[in-house]
Parts: C-alpha cells; structure tokens; sequence
C-alpha cells in the first residue's frame, strides 16, 4: 500500500449509503462465501421486491433526514434481476429519502449474465457505475475458479459497460494455484488496458465452509505461501501505481477522482442502511452507532417481511469500544488512514500513544501532517495485527 496522498474523493460526514442485497447465482463459486444461494426455479422477483419496497421504509423511518449519497446493488448476482425489478427498486429507495443529484448508483454484474438490452434497462433505471466480476482473463483459471464465462465473454462485457455505463470498474483474483510473478504482471497489465479508472484486486482466500476449504484440508489445493503471496501483493502495488491506477484502499485501485464513493462510505465508517437477505448496516440513532443484520436465508427472510412487517434479525446499539474498534479495522484499510480525533470521539479515549509510537519505529505506521493514523506499505501486510496491537 503506497502512503504518500490521502484519496481524491474527499470524506464528507455526510455521506449515506444503501446496499441492496440480490441473494441469488446461477451457480455458487468454489471460493465464495457470501450469502448467495442456487436456486432450480427462479426467484419471484416482483415479490422480492415488494418486501425490499417494505424494508426500505422501515430503514428509512429509522435514519430520517437523511439524504442518499450512494446506493450500491450487490449480491449474489444482482445482473440476474430484470431491469424492471433494479428500477423498482431504486425507485423505493427515491420514495424513501431524498437522493443527491450526483449519487452514485452501482450495480453488479457477473460477464455470464450481460446482454446488452438489459444494460441498458439499468442504465435507464438510473445505474450510473457497474461492477463486473471478471476474476480473471485466463480460460484455464476461470474454469478452476468456477466461473460460469470465459476470457472472450470477460472482455465483451467490459467493452459493453464501458459503451453503457458513465462509471466501470471490475475484479480480479490473484495469488491463485501456480501463478508466477510474471504470469500475474503480464494479466494485471492487460486488465489496467481495458480497465476504466478502477479496478479491484483480491488476493484469493481459503474460507470456511467453501468447497476450496475442503480441497485445501484434503491437501488437494496448493496456494502460494505467505511469502510469495506478498512478493504478488507488492507487484500489484508497483504496477498499478505506475499505470496510474494506485491503491487508495489495501484491494482497491482508481484514478484520482475515481474511487468508490459507496466503499468509502464502509471504509471511513459513515451511515449505511444494508437491506435483503443477509444484509448488514451501520448507522447512528439516537447519538449511537447501531448495527444490524438481516436473515441470511432468502425464503425465510421473505417470508419474514411479509409476515411480520421485517426480515432484520439483530438491531442493536454498539458499545463505545466496539464501535471504535470497528471504526479502527476499516479506515487502516485507506491509504488515507484514520482521523485520529474522529476516533477518540468513538472510544471516549485516545489511542495509547507508546503503541503507536512503538509501531512506528518498526516502520508500520506513520501519523501523517494532518494527524491521521495510518498503515505504511510494510504495515498493510500484516494489518490484522496492527488492529489486534491498537484496538
């Protein structure tokens, strides 16, 4: 992570958020685990969004005066959705706060599920950035990592938003099995050439409960080691701040200007309200940080707003030290770090000054002129142990 300026994108208190949770796949990916679901019959989506229509006025009675700076639709595989159910629901979204003129409206898309009829039915419904989940433009590694597309639909797709959309920005995987250096430079260099102004680069992750969990515990999937993974992590930095693209969060890369305003909404720890199954939010009432979750399970959670008026599972205040804590392990993912009096205000305490200090003189963290906290490009590697060192 390079530590030299803050993002471009400057922060504002302000900032709101809603993210729109579309639960269903065409297919559930080996090393995926977010809250997305199979289905053989196809969900009912005029259904589905009536109960969205209804949990986006629950959330708005809940966050009143408040006006919309980004929505972000995720999923899942919310390009699976018709462009009818995308419009009706950011029109619930506009029924239930005022949304800001320049809002940024973003909405995933998987290359497999892009036609260019229904591109232009979000774009109609008010989309205005889309995010592809390309993951890699090799056939072989798209294959071993069960994606439903190939290279040549990958790069279709881009081609497409980019004709479509005033805002593009797509993912990629790397630090896969058996990926060199110069295999991953030569990819990362082809993307950034067809790449808009943002891309999002994901070291690949053995999580619990996926299909790549089990192969890895049978020893049937070999990834990098810890210290080529970070020679692959350090090789991104270089080649996209070179290409103009820098890191302004540990995975993410933009143009100045550029950056997700709806991830810099989660990442500097502003208010969002997270709607649909399995969707969590983060927002003040009352003077308080409250967090919520919502019922992971799609038909449960249907069945719940239909039946008794919501699908939230959990609304509940956090404590002073839980919500700075999280304020911690979001904003050291910036480049810009963490406002260090915003913080304090969080805790009701300052941070212990002989940690940082003793973190800083091992070159993994630096306060900048402004007085803000944050990770260097040595400290980005081992970011969880800095939270565990401060928090």
């Amino acid at each position: 992570m390079s530590a030299t300026a803050p993002a471009s994108v400057p922060e504002a208190a302000t900032a709101f958020g809603v993210y729109l949770h579309w639960p269903f796949c065409a297919a559930k990916c080996p090393y995926c685990d977010f809250n997305s679901h199979v289905r053989q019959a196809p969900p009912d989506q005029a259904r589905f969004a009536a109960a969205f229509a209804r949990e986006i006025g629950n959330a708005a009675a809940l966050t009143p005066g408040r006006t919309v700076t980004s929505v972000f639709l995720g999923g899942g595989t919310p390009s699976l959705m018709a462009p009818a159910t995308v419009a009706a629901l950011l029109d619930a979204v506009a029924a239930a706060w005022p949304v800001a003129p320049d809002a940024e409206i973003t909405l995933e898309a998987n290359p497999s599920s892009v036609e260019a009829e229904r591109f232009r039915g979000y774009r109609a419904a008010g989309v205005n950035r889309v995010s592809l989940g390309v993951q890699s433009l090799h056939d072989d590694a798209l294959r071993a990592l069960g994606r439903l597309h190939d290279a040549a639909e990958a790069r279709r797709a881009i081609a497409l938003a980019r004709a479509t959309f005033p805002r593009l920005s797509f993912d990629l995987i790397y630090a896969r099995p058996g990926q060199s250096l110069a295999e991953w430079e030569g990819e990362l260099e082809a993307a950034i050439g067809l790449a808009a102004d943002h891309l999002s680069l994901y070291q690949l992750t053995i999580e619990p409960g996926t299909a790549y969990h089990r192969l890895h515990a049978a020893g049937r999937l070999n990834v990098p080691d810890a210290d080529h993974a970070a020679d692959l992590y350090e090789l991104t930095q270089e080649v996209t701040a070179r290409r103009g693209l820098a890191a302004y969060e540990i995975s993410n890369h933009a143009a100045p200007g550029a950056e997700s305003r709806h991830n810099l909404t989660y990442w500097r720890y502003r208010d969002y309200v997270g709607i649909g199954p399995g969707a969590h939010g983060r927002f003040t009432l009352d003077g308080s940080k409250r967090a919520s979750d919502a019922e992971r399970l799609p038909e449960r959670w249907l069945e719940l707003v239909e039946t008794t008026g919501t699908g939230t599972a959990v609304s509940e205040p956090l404590t002073a030290d839980e919500a700075a804590d999280e304020m911690l392990l979001m904003g050291l993912r910036l480049r810009e770090g963490i406002d260090l009096g915003r913080h304090a205000g969080l805790a009701g305490r300052g941070l212990d000054a002989g940690r940082i200090a003793g973190l800083a003189d091992l070159g993994l963290v630096e306060t900048t002129a402004e007085g803000r906290l944050r990770a260097t490009a040595a400290g980005a590697l081992v970011l969880n142990r800095l939270v565990a060192e401060l928090a």
